[in-house]
C-alpha cells in the first residue's frame, strides 16, 4: 500500500553556470505548500540542497523525530514519510546551517553605514573590481600637460593672426583700393615666399621656445603687451634691450622683433620685443605713449626674469625707431623741465640704437607720398601737420626749450643702409648731426648696398657674422668688463634661406 503523494512546488530563480564560493552562496528561497490531503504544510522558507544532507560536512541524517522539533511546530507529518518528504527535510537542514553561518559573518564584518560611504565614493576613473576592489587608472599627468600646452599655443597663434587680419581689413577699408596699393601688395607677397623657408623657422621658434615669453601684459590698451626672449644661460644678472618695432605706423607687431631676439638671446641678452596701438588703433601720440609705458614696466620688472635693471638699452627699427625716439626725447623734456621720473627716468637707459629710422618728418610727407602713403593718411596717423614738428626728433632737439635735455640724453648710434629706398639714409645723417651740434654723444654706422630691411631681416637669415648685430652685441658688453668677450664665442649662426632666394627677394621687396 502506498502512502499518499505529496506534491512540491519549487519557484527558484535561475543559478548562475558558474558555482560561487562556498562563503558566498545564498542559496534559493522556495515555499511549500500542500496540495494533497495529508500531505506536508509549510509558511517556512527552505533552500534548495547542492547536494544530500547526509553528505553536508558536519551532519549525519536526521531522523524523523528530530526534524519535528518545537522549532518546527507547524510541520505535520501524518504518514511515513515518502523520498519527496527525504527531499524537504533535507533542505530544512541545510538552511538552517546556512542561517547559522550567515548571522556569524554579519557579525563579525557589519556592513558599512551609508554616510560613511558616501563619504569616500570611488574616483570617477577607478572602476570596481569583481571583488568590490578599486583599480585606479596610472596618472597621464605629463602627457595631459603638453596637450593642454599645445592646444594654448594654438589658441594664441589663433588668436593673433584673427587680429591682424582684422586690422588688415579696416586699414585697406580705410585707404581703399589703387593701383600702387596693389602692386606693393603683390610685392610683397612675393618678398614673403621667397623668405618663407626662414619665416617657418623664425615662427616656430617664436610659438613652441620655452626661451620665449610671448604677450606680457605692461598696460590697460589692447596692444599693450611684449614679449621677452631669456638666454639659456642663467647666471648672474644679463643686460636688457627693449625693442620698439617697425611696420610704418600702421602694420607693427611685436612678433616681428623675433629673429632679433633670438639672435641677441644667443649672445646672452634679453630682449623684450614691445607692442603698441597702430594706425587707425591709434594715433602717433597713442604709439610714443605706449612705447614709453613698455619701457617704464621693463625698468621697474625685468629683475624679476633676470635682467639687470642698471643696463637697459633702447632699440628701435623704421617707424619703430622714430617711436622710440620720440618716448627718449619726451621724457628726457619732462625730467629736464618738470622733474618727472615717476614711471622711468632717461639715466636707466645705457644707449639707444637707431636701425633705419626717420627722424624729420617734415621732410618725409612728400617722399612717403611717392612710395604709397598718402598724404591724407599719413597726416592722419601723425594727429594733423600742425604736430609733424611736435614728433620730429631732429627739430625737437634744435629748439630751445629742448637744448637743456639733450644733455640728459644717453649715448645714441644709428645705423643705415645706403641703398634704402622706403627711408633715405641722409635722415640719419642730418639726425646725428644735429645731435652732435647739441653736444650729444652720438654714431653713425652707414652699411654700402644694404637695403631698408637688410640690416634687419636678410642678413639675420643669411647666416654667419651679422656685422650690424656684432656692434649692437659689442656697446652692450663693453659695459661688462667681465662678459666683453662673450659675444665672440657664439656660434655662427647657420643660415635659414637660400641664397638665390635672399636676392630675389631683395630685388622684388615692398619696402
Amino acid at each position: 500500500m502506498q502512502g499518499p503523494r505529496v506534491s512540491v512546488l519549487v519557484a527558484e530563480s535561475p543559478l548562475p553556470v558558474r558555482r560561487p564560493p562556498e562563503h558566498r552562496r545564498t542559496g534559493t528561497v522556495v515555499r511549500l505548500r500542500a496540495l494533497a490531503r495529508g500531505g506536508v504544510a509549510a509558511g517556512r522558507s527552505a533552500v534548495p540542497p547542492r547536494w544530500p544532507a547526509e553528505l553536508l560536512p558536519g551532519h549525519k541524517k536526521p531522523s524523523l523525530s528530530q526534524l519535528c522539533t518545537g522549532s518546527d511546530q507547524n510541520i505535520r507529518i501524518t504518514e511515513k514519510p515518502t523520498p519527496r518528504e527525504s527531499l524537504v527535510t533535507a533542505m530544512k537542514v541545510e538552511l538552517a546551517a546556512r542561517t547559522s553561518h550567515t548571522s556569524k559573518a554579519g557579525e563579525e564584518t557589519p556592513p558599512p553605514s551609508p554616510s560613511s560611504a558616501a563619504a569616500s565614493p570611488p574616483a570617477e576613473d577607478a572602476p570596481l573590481l569583481p571583488d568590490a576592489g578599486v583599480r585606479r587608472r596610472p596618472a597621464c599627468g605629463r602627457f595631459a600637460q603638453r596637450s593642454g600646452s599645445f592646444r594654448r599655443e594654438v589658441g594664441r597663434a589663433a588668436a593673433e593672426t584673427f587680429l591682424l587680419t582684422r586690422l588688415t581689413l579696416i586699414l585697406l577699408r580705410y585707404l581703399g583700393i589703387g593701383y600702387r596699393w596693389i602692386r606693393q601688395f603683390l610685392a610683397l607677397c612675393c618678398y614673403t615666399l621667397l623668405l618663407m623657408p626662414g619665416f617657418i623657422q623664425v615662427v616656430y621658434y617664436y610659438f613652441f621656445s620655452s626661451q620665449v615669453h610671448r604677450s606680457v601684459v605692461y598696460g590697460d590698451q589692447p596692444r599693450n603687451r611684449l614679449d621677452l626672449y631669456i638666454p639659456t644661460s642663467t647666471t648672474g644678472l644679463k643686460p636688457v634691450v627693449a625693442f620698439v618695432t617697425g611696420g610704418a605706423w600702421i602694420i607693427g607687431y611685436k612678433g616681428w622683433g623675433a629673429l632679433l631676439g633670438r639672435r641677441l638671446a644667443e649672445r646672452g641678452i634679453i630682449v623684450a620685443c614691445i607692442d603698441y596701438r597702430n594706425f587707425p588703433q591709434g594715433t602717433i601720440g597713442d604709439m610714443v605713449e605706449d612705447a614709453s609705458q613698455g619701457i617704464a614696466f621693463v625698468c621697474k620688472n625685468i629683475a624679476s626674469y633676470g635682467g639687470d635693471p642698471s643696463r637697459i638699452y633702447l632699440v628701435g627699427q623704421s617707424a619703430g625707431a622714430h617711436i622710440a625716439a620720440c618716448a627718449l626725447l619726451n621724457q628726457a623734456i619732462r625730467e629736464c623741465g618738470e622733474g618727472d621720473t615717476s614711471s622711468w627716468s632717461v639715466s636707466q637707459l645705457k644707449a639707444y640704437f637707431g636701425i633705419s629710422g626717420g627722424y624729420n618728418l617734415l621732410n618725409l610727407v612728400d617722399h612717403f607720398h611717392r612710395r604709397g602713403l598718402y598724404r591724407s593718411i599719413f597726416l592722419s596717423i601723425m594727429e594733423g601737420e600742425e604736430s609733424l614738428q611736435k614728433f620730429s626728433p631732429q627739430v625737437m632737439i634744435m629748439q630751445s626749450s629742448a637744448r637743456s635735455a639733450v644733455s640728459l640724453l644717453p649715448r645714441i648710434i644709428l645705423f643705415h643702409g645706403t641703398s634704402d629706398y622706403s627711408i633715405p639714409s641722409v635722415e640719419s645723417q642730418a639726425f646725428i648731426d644735429a645731435l652732435q651740434q647739441q653736444g650729444a654723444k652720438a654714431d653713425l654706422f652707414l652699411y654700402e648696398g644694404k637695403t631698408h630691411t637688410d640690416l634687419f631681416l636678410q642678413d639675420p637669415l643669411r647666416g654667419g657674422r651679422d656685422k650690424m648685430l656684432e656692434e649692437i652685441a659689442g656697446v652692450i658688453h663693453s659695459e661688462d668688463p667681465d662678459v666683453s668677450a662673450q659675444h665672440l664665442v657664439v656660434p655662427v649662426a647657420r643660415r635659414l634661406v637660400p641664397e638665390f632666394m635672399l636676392k630675389l627677394a631683395g630685388k622684388v621687396s615692398p619696402f
